[in-house]
């Protein structure tokens, strides 16, 4: 059968043109294997908490200086995230994008190696620009890289290929997390026979370089396993109109859905409220690991640890969140999701190495309760005990959060009524790093600038209350 014969044999996308090849779909999943450990080794759990405890040399410091990074990186997402995502709309062929943005993420991420403790390699602004760079490169993928997902698979298929470029993001984020705990963290720490006796490749953990190699192992990680993207996912034809143009065209559909918002209070009453507590809850994530490294003063090997508990209870909050949908509908259970996010994060701000639950004194020099490295004292088991559940809530979030915009977007503008939903997700998601800098460099403490966050979901939880639960 020839070329042309089995194409057209394939089913339609949802774009009406023939869908990729099983392959092609799966390799377009695979790239969110390949982009988003990232996330996890450098913003959240690793890389992130010795930059601001080592790097910059200060706790409190370091968390001011971390949510400008972040803020800065939100600024230029919001800039220009609607300007490319005209583009991927309108413009044509995405690979050349998905590849020039690959090939700013990958060397910003290798370069993250020469962050050397107190600044002794690359300086804290080099550094800064390197991370808001591959931040703001990492958004822009997705961009083009979820713009592909219409014209690859057919509509029964877009939801399974959704999910499965998600979990296999987050899956490849687990095995890497347990590889360095294998590899780097637990040498030297524990007489276990699975465990080498040393940091594999003869790395110095007292200089950090576990911390230090995320970065390149990132950018391997990316560009090897990016590869298939390129190579068996079909491109989109190169469209008609130049970039400017294209542009143009984009932003004339953006208005003219905006104008519509006013006819569907209840779907933007819902995205305002939505875009508030989603800022809290980005928020939560990108200051968890620096928070909890610097009050507790973790090392890398209890920081990973955090990491893959913090992990696999994602993975539950995804299953629980779609029980809490299916049992209470999706805006109770939003509520649920959010009030107990905002629970979550009251009781881990009253956790510290000397009192519990805000008021009731703590010997940091009490016995440890195992002779486990991590998590050996009782503030340290409660503050896990309540991370695990924030980490259940906000992934449960997430989930109905979509479904409930599926619920009440009128049918035939849910394309566009979509396209609002993640711009609006981007466009604020500067406001709560900025506003964790305000208040930790104002009250000097990490505790009360972490805390602060639980500004954004209060005000997105009463937001919420004035949405209906119906379709437009």
């Amino acid at each position: 059968m020839s070329a042309s014969a089995t194409e057209s044999a394939r089913p339609l996308a949802v774009t009406g043109v023939p869908a990729a090849s099983t392959l092609g779909q799966w390799s377009w999943a695979l790239f969110e294997w390949a982009r988003n450990p990232y996330v996890i080794l450098v913003t959240i759990y690793l890389f992130a908490p010795y930059f601001t405890n080592h790097v910059v040399g200060d706790p409190v410091k370091g968390q001011v200086v971390w949510g400008a990074i972040n803020g800065w990186s939100g600024i230029a997402t919001a800039i220009f995230a609607p300007i490319l995502g005209a583009i991927a709309d309108s413009g044509g062929r995405r690979k050349p994008w998905i590849a020039f943005f690959v090939c700013v993420m990958a060397p910003t991420s290798w370069f993250l190696w020469y962050a050397l403790p107190g600044g002794a390699g690359l300086s804290i602004g080099w550094i800064a620009f390197m991370l808001i760079a591959n931040s703001a490169a990492f958004e822009y993928s997705a961009v083009f890289h979820n713009a592909m997902l219409p014209s690859i698979a057919p509509h029964a298929r877009v939801g399974f290929l959704s999910g499965l470029g998600l979990a296999a993001g987050n899956a490849s984020s687990l095995l890497i997390l347990v590889f360095m705990l294998w590899a780097f963290s637990l040498p030297g720490h524990v007489d276990w026979s699975i465990v080498p006796k040393q940091a594999l490749f003869g790395l110095d953990t007292a200089a950090f370089q576990q911390d230090r190699i995320t970065g390149p192992i990132a950018a391997v990680w990316l560009l090897l396993f990016g590869v298939p993207l390129f190579l068996f996912t079909p491109d989109r034809a190169r469209g008609s109109l130049g970039p400017l143009a294209a542009v143009q065209a984009g932003f004339r559909q953006l208005w003219h859905t905006i104008q519509e918002l006013r006819r569907y209070r209840n779907v933007a009453t819902y995205l305002v409220a939505r875009m508030i507590y989603n800022d809290g809850k980005t928020a939560v994530l990108v200051f968890g690991g620096v928070y909890a490294s610097g009050v507790f003063g973790w090392d890398s090997l209890t920081m990973t640890v955090f990491g893959i508990v913090l992990s696999i209870f994602a993975v539950v909050g995804g299953l629980i969140g779609g029980w809490l949908d299916d049992t209470f509908g999706s805006k109770r259970a939003i509520l649920i999701s959010i009030g107990g996010t905002s629970l979550g994060l009251i009781l881990a701000v009253s956790m510290t190495p000397d009192e519990l639950f805000f008021f009731v004194p703590w010997d940091r020099a009490a016995p440890k309760i195992w002779s486990l490295p991590f998590f050996a004292t009782v503030p340290e088991l409660l503050y896990i005990g309540v991370v695990t559940l924030i980490a259940v809530f906000i992934t449960a979030a997430y989930a109905n959060s979509r479904t409930m915009l599926a619920r009440i977007a009128p049918p035939e503008m849910m394309t566009e009524f979509f396209g609002i939903y993640s711009l609006s997700g981007t466009s604020v998601a500067w406001i709560g790093s900025f506003t964790v800098r305000w208040f930790t460099e104002a009250f000097s403490s990490q505790r009360i600038g972490f805390a602060s966050i639980l500004i954004f979901l209060v005000v997105g939880l009463v937001g919420m209350l004035f949405v209906r639960e119906e379709r437009a």
